[in-house]
């Protein structure tokens, strides 16, 4: 007997006295597990957040809204991004600061890029789903700030933008209430990052190998 024949044997044995009409909806489950881990602040919450990316090794930046588009203008400067990759519902004033004769060009999210076209653009910029304090984890959810999965798995500079205290929530739990199972969810916790045997750290093998994070206020 084989191993996948062991563990259909158990399936099955497992599933003997279920009726064959009940669907997964027809019988509650319990769920009085722990939602949040301790009382906080929504101020409080951020700081989690904050801190948990940067243990990521996120690069986290904290702004107001009125000075969103300067922050992403400098980020892009520091970079030094000659091109930046923009979602078609990305808000136009996030990236005013950038638009004059010496910024990036910017490249729209098309279905026909290839993947060497994405991988030749320097940077990314997109919005969230929700973000998770007690895991330091960005979720995207491909909405219209956000673009599809893919732009923000090839280019190697990433920022995103989460707005605090409407995208930010404490724990999974609360973040799962958010999304939609049906949509393309992309769950981010820090840089793309992978180890060998030997434990030596290696980033960007398959995302971006620098996450910014703002988290803008207002």
């Amino acid at each position: 007997m084989s191993s996948r024949d062991t563990v259909l044997g158990r399936v099955r044995r497992a599933l003997a006295d279920v009726p064959r009409d009940e669907r997964p909806g027809d019988v509650p489950v319990a769920r009085d597990y722990l939602r949040v881990h301790g009382e906080r602040t929504p101020a409080q919450t951020a700081d989690l957040l904050a801190e948990n990316l940067a243990d990521y090794r996120a690069l986290v930046h904290r702004c107001s809204a009125d000075r969103l588009a300067g922050l992403i203008a400098r980020l892009l400067a520091e970079h030094d991004s000659g091109s930046v990759l923009v979602p078609a519902g990305l808000p136009p004033e996030w990236l005013a600061a950038a638009e004059h004769a010496e910024g990036p060009v910017r490249i729209p999210d098309r279905a026909a890029s290839t993947p060497h076209e994405l991988d030749a653009v320097d940077s990314v910029v997109t919005g969230c789903a929700v973000a998770i304090a007690e895991t330091g984890t960005i979720i995207l959810d491909g909405g219209p700030a956000q673009g599809r999965r893919r732009i923000t798995l090839v280019p190697d500079h990433h920022i995103c933008v989460v707005r605090v205290p409407d995208q930010v929530v404490d724990s999974v739990p609360q973040g799962l209430e958010r999304l939609d199972p049906a949509r393309p969810l992309t769950w981010i916790s820090g840089p793309s990052a992978t180890s060998d045997i030997e434990l030596d750290r290696v980033e960007g093998v398959h995302g971006p190998r620098t996450l910014e994070v703002i988290l803008v206020e207002g």
